[in-house]
């Protein structure tokens, strides 16, 4: 008797979103073939943050080892006044997130985590990758989807995830509501080598400074032998940017103007950096429904769906959530592929929109200024731990695969 033929899957976009997603349908043993615009990868200087909701994923997938090889485990959170260099609150990490969570709080680079998965991939025979050949066009029918590339092929399958970023082209094409919107903000990036800080600059914890327009975050990478900074302003109003590039050449002294009433650790530490990129915030508003995830048999993923503001660092987590639930949709026997592809959507959306409503929200507060701002110091000092800790968020679990 003839072995019955994979069902196969079509991933849109080699970013970590893409990559998880194609392990964890691969996992659940569909055929996979992912497609990459770029001939190369390449990884530009920047950090993400892995909550527990995150780091329990990648465990389970058995990348627990390969994380840890490579990522950072601050032992602390600190929240501190970008004005006066205050402290006002804290969070434990470390041992104190594994016993709340069972699973640790990583800081990694965003190269190394897409490292991680990209050698994880690479190592299942049912993953194959193509590079170098954009996807200019896709269709459906009631029994199989198909994409169009820029080299004149076609490839099908019976189920389609565009995994293409927040510039999602399969988006435009599927949903049809418009480019993602600017934010006004620009975010100010650098990764620099702990040894070439000053030693009181130098840190192996996560630090939030909160002023007026404002704010900056620095945490470890690369086993804490490099630093991530990243700094949000208001973007001056009438500059030009190429809005599709997220990567452009930033000048140190037009971020130092921007900052000069800011603190003298801060003043120290930005003084210290000569080279950054420049990141254009651009967003949508949260999801709506279920139908901005999937329809038919097509399913968006990460920031395709849903753009995250960084203010919850959650943009790559909630991009390996949705691999995850995917995959465990796509096992789901008594299912057509629509039906299983909208079980992944009601099963996300919510969420999805929870996080990005709540980034939104926290952006706000980290920039606020006058009354506003002290009286969100003044909850920081009193609830501290209380505050800063989110347990829905880090304790979010994610249907079984195995």
């Amino acid at each position: 008797m003839a072995a019955m033929t994979k069902q196969k899957v079509v991933i849109c976009g080699a970013g970590i979103g893409g990559l998880a997603a194609a392990l964890a349908c691969g996992r659940v043993g569909w055929q996979v073939d992912v497609l990459e615009r770029a001939e190369q990868f390449s990884h530009i200087g920047a950090g993400i943050q892995l909550g527990p909701n995150v780091t329990r994923i990648l465990q389970s997938w058995g990348l627990g080892k390969a994380l840890a090889d490579v990522a950072a485990f601050p032992e602390r959170l600190q929240v501190r006044d970008a004005l006066t260099g205050r402290e006002l609150g804290s969070l434990r990490l470390g041992d104190q997130a594994i016993q709340r969570y069972g699973v640790p709080y990583a800081t990694i680079h965003r190269g190394d985590a897409h490292q991680v998965l990209l050698d994880a991939v690479r190592q299942r025979p049912e993953i194959v990758l193509h590079q170098g050949d954009a996807v200019t066009g896709y269709g459906q029918s009631p029994d199989a989807v198909h994409v169009n590339t820029a080299s004149g092929g076609r490839r099908e399958g019976d189920a389609l995830v565009g995994a293409d970023g927040v510039w999602s082209a399969l988006r435009e094409w599927l949903l049809q509501d418009g480019k993602p919107t600017p934010t006004g903000h620009l975010a100010y990036r650098a990764l620099v080598a702990q040894k070439d800080l000053p030693e009181a600059l130098r840190s192996q914890h996560v630090t939030a400074w909160l002023g007026p327009n404002m704010h900056m975050v620095h945490y470890p990478v690369q086993s804490g032998t490099y630093l991530n900074v990243v700094a949000i302003v208001h973007e001056p109003a009438g500059h030009a940017w190429d809005m599709t590039d997220w990567d452009h050449a930033a000048q140190a002294e037009v971020l130092r103007a921007h900052l000069r009433h800011a603190c003298r650790p801060i003043q120290d530490l930005i003084h210290a950096i000569e080279h950054w990129r420049l990141w254009v915030l651009h967003g949508r508003v949260p999801m709506r429904s279920a139908a901005e995830h999937a329809q038919g048999r097509v399913a968006l993923l990460g920031d395709a769906a849903h753009p995250m503001f960084p203010y919850l660092a959650q943009g790559a987590g909630m991009a390996i959530e949705d691999a995850a639930t995917l995959g465990a949709c796509l096992k789901a026997t008594g299912q057509t592929v629509p039906q299983q592809l909208e079980s992944f959507a009601h099963m996300r959306w919510q969420r999805n929109a929870r996080v990005q409503a709540r980034s939104a929200r926290n952006g706000k507060i980290f920039h606020s200024q006058g009354l506003t701002a002290l009286g969100r110091n003044m909850a920081m000092r009193v609830l501290g731990e209380r505050l800063l800790d989110v347990p829905w968020l880090y304790g979010g679990q994610v249907p079984n695969q195995s």
